[in-house]
């Protein structure tokens, strides 16, 4: 069989069978979808043998290319030893080695000015591992909603989440219930449990018409209200920091994270950090709290943790959330939640080889300079009648597209400007994947200065023909 009756007999049998996650299928049964059979570096290749640059990471979780060669022969060596082992009671070394880690890098928070640092009780001392960024979210909403169960004293009214309208946390029914982008999850409305939402913050479409920094962070004074009436009913505020992602690469502006971070403590209320997109050294920091020096209660973690390479999550907690679980077993004060995978070996011998490799080949500190110059190969664009909004933190980028630049009105749903950009990049050799109307950048940590300018040239070209 020849390489084109090959890629034709793969693309029939796909259309067969598959049921692809956030595609519309009845357009893409009518497509010929890309198969991406092999990857070196920053690049995909296809089944016809064309290379694509992998703008988007795979999905935001390729930090360091395909085929890192260290994290190739972890993966190899652990093969050797054992691939899977239940952690439901038992351990093996991979696990412990890696929640050592994690915890060793966790965000640590700095005291108020005047004020004392937390105590130990404080600091993300422990690692409950599950398997992707939803179950990492829904592992934390079980551990709040409990741990002021048997927390002594006990609050056991305090049952509910307050959380931001149009984040994202994943696609289980309790991740959607703390987050919820409507055109994603509005049909599912009746399954979901209720939550305090609160405006995010969307500085370039701000609801209230101010200006940053003159606005004080003002659309965070409807938490603030809510947590002053409701407080003894709130368990946790869930928070996607510096970064809300799947809304569209919303960035918050400085000192939002921390103001989050204040209002949960005044309210004696927990914080649960999604630091799923954003972890790693995306946004210049190995974690975005770390900008502002934040210390979460819950921090959930997956996407980036394995380089992209193996379904690995972890859920960390302060030692004060883990002693309120603590007791004999008929006491009934256990956490019962788990997942089949969860710590799986292979998947944290690649996580601990990503580790090691960001942090010997210091890449994390390299962001903030590949991110200027990642915004100075985009700046020619910020003058286009159709770009409304560029907007970065690190290497998360997002290009808002807009009918209108003076009012800022979007584009009539069915003109999809954005996936007619994705699909100009992709003839010049660029594969992402756009969000509504914005164009998503999110190249891997190792990108170089030579494939920044030519994404910043593709986009623009990309850009230019779609919208001339």
């Amino acid at each position: 069989m020849g390489p084109r009756s090959r890629l034709a007999r793969l693309r029939a049998s796909d259309r067969r069978h598959a049921w692809k996650p956030f595609t519309a299928m009845s357009a893409y049964l009518d497509s010929e979808p890309l198969v991406f059979e092999s990857a070196r570096g920053h690049y995909l290749r296809d089944a016809s043998g064309r290379r694509y640059f992998d703008g988007v990471s795979s999905i935001w979780c390729n930090l360091q290319g395909h085929r890192v060669g260290e994290i190739d022969a972890a993966i190899r060596a652990q093969m050797s030893k054992v691939a899977h082992v239940t952690m439901l009671g038992p351990t093996h070394p991979g696990a412990i080695d890696l929640a050592e880690a994690l915890v060793r890098i966790a965000p640590r928070g700095r005291a108020p000015q005047g004020k004392p640092l937390p105590p130990a009780r404080k600091r993300l001392t422990r690692v409950f591992f599950s398997d992707d960024g939803s179950t990492a979210v829904e592992v934390a909403l079980k551990m709040a909603f409990q741990f002021w169960k048997q927390r002594r004293p006990a609050r056991p009214r305090k049952e509910r989440f307050l959380c931001f309208s149009d984040a994202y946390h994943g696609d289980t029914l309790g991740a959607v219930s703390v987050g919820g982008i409507g055109r994603f999850h509005a049909v599912f409305g009746p399954l979901l449990f209720k939550s305090h939402k609160v405006p995010m913050a969307t500085c370039y479409r701000c609801p209230l018409g101010k200006r940053f920094p003159s606005c004080k962070i003002a659309c965070l004074d409807e938490a603030e209200r809510i947590l002053e009436r409701h407080a003894d009913r709130i368990a946790a505020v869930v928070l996607e920091p510096k970064v809300h992602g799947a809304a569209g690469m919303i960035i918050q502006p400085e000192g939002y994270i921390r103001r989050v971070r204040a209002m949960c403590d005044r309210h004696d209320v927990l914080l649960i950090a999604d630091e799923v997109a954003t972890g790693f050294g995306r946004t210049g920091r190995m974690f975005a709290c770390d900008l502002e020096g934040v210390r979460p209660d819950l921090l959930c973690l997956a996407k980036g943790l394995t380089g992209g390479y193996l379904p690995l999550a972890a859920t960390l907690a302060t030692e004060e959330i883990f002693e309120a679980f603590l007791g004999p077993p008929e006491s009934g004060r256990m956490f019962t939640h788990g997942h089949t995978y969860g710590g799986n070996p292979l998947g944290c011998a690649a996580a601990l080889a990503n580790l090691r490799r960001l942090r010997a080949k210091r890449i994390v500190e390299g962001v903030d300079a590949k991110g200027k110059a990642l915004e100075r190969a985009l700046a020619p664009l910020a003058s286009h009648p159709n770009v409304g909004d560029i907007r970065r933190a690190g290497l998360m980028c997002g290009i808002e597209l807009v009918s209108d630049r003076a009012t800022r009105r979007p584009f009539p749903p069915a003109e999809r400007p954005a996936h007619r950009v994705a699909d100009a990049a992709l003839r010049r050799g660029l594969w992402i994947r756009p969000l509504g109307d914005v164009v998503i950048l999110m190249p891997p940590l190792t990108v170089t200065p030579r494939e920044i300018a030519w994404l910043g040239r593709v986009v623009r070209e990309a850009v230019e023909e779609v919208l001339p």
